[in-house]
């Protein structure tokens, strides 16, 4: 890919198309992990609906072991949002272009770190698949927190619920009949725009999914470092620059 474009993928200053585009790779890149994370585990690390049900349920069958691996699950998707909101506001504070970047860089190596975690996962199951689904849960809320403030809430990576009924609500107003001089409100109209925009992502987490899952299925764990190269590839332009700015100002000093 050109550098100026992936300059302007993650980079400070933002426009709607550099966020459509982000987003669709990212929606693939999450996609791939929750599907692979599937085989490995046995468990969906970005459905936290799914996963608070599962505490629920175990609560009422008095599972306790299952009530504690969904409160590990949710607490470690609350920190991975947590702390991209701390990376992109302290990157902001120090003025860098690449405040978008840094959370995906460390997206990357966690990505790394589970394909390393896989390979002991059958030796040492009882410790590895609780801290495999733990890393997995933070790399999603991670991420989706990143593109949350990037979007300023219009778009989300790893909620297909959300993006699915986003879908349903302007589908639902395409339909509407609005009949002329029968209501003094304003019509109502779909947005096709947002339709095409969502559904796109949902194709491309189902697409992610299937290479997510082919991937795992032919190669193993090792089926996270492309997707971390992918993520690398989209955050190292805005770093390096500034990277390089910083060495310039050190050398005027």
């Amino acid at each position: 890919m050109p550098v100026p474009y992936l300059r302007t993928l993650t980079a400070r200053e933002r426009s709607r198309k550099a966020n459509l585009h982000l987003a669709g790779f990212l929606a693939f890149t999450a996609g791939a992990a929750n599907a692979g994370g599937f085989l490995a585990v046995h468990q969906y690390t970005s459905h936290m609906s799914g996963i608070v049900s599962a505490m629920a349920d175990g609560l009422a069958l008095g599972q306790t072991g299952l009530v504690l691996d969904g409160l590990g699950a949710l607490l470690s998707f609350i920190s991975g949002a947590a702390v991209s909101a701390v990376l992109i506001n302290w990157a902001r504070r120090q003025d860098l272009q690449s405040q978008y970047a840094i959370p995906l860089l460390v997206e990357a190596v966690l990505l790394v770190c589970f394909g390393v975690l896989g390979q002991n996962l059958e030796r040492h199951e009882w410790l590895f698949v609780p801290v495999t689904v733990s890393l997995l849960c933070f790399v999603m809320g991670l991420q989706n927190a990143m593109v949350t403030k990037i979007s300023n809430a219009e778009i989300r990576t790893t909620h297909v619920t959300g993006m699915i009924t986003d879908i349903g609500i302007e589908v639902g107003k395409l339909l509407y009949w609005n009949r002329e001089g029968a209501s003094q409100h304003a019509p109502v109209y779909g947005n096709r725009d947002k339709i095409r925009m969502l559904g796109s992502l949902v194709a491309l987490f189902f697409v992610g999914g299937v290479a997510g899952a082919l991937g795992f299925k032919h190669v193993g764990f090792m089926a996270a470092v492309p997707l971390a190269f992918l993520l690398t590839l989209l955050a190292v332009i805005p770093v390096a620059d500034d990277l390089r700015g910083q060495l310039a100002g050190a050398r005027k000093r």
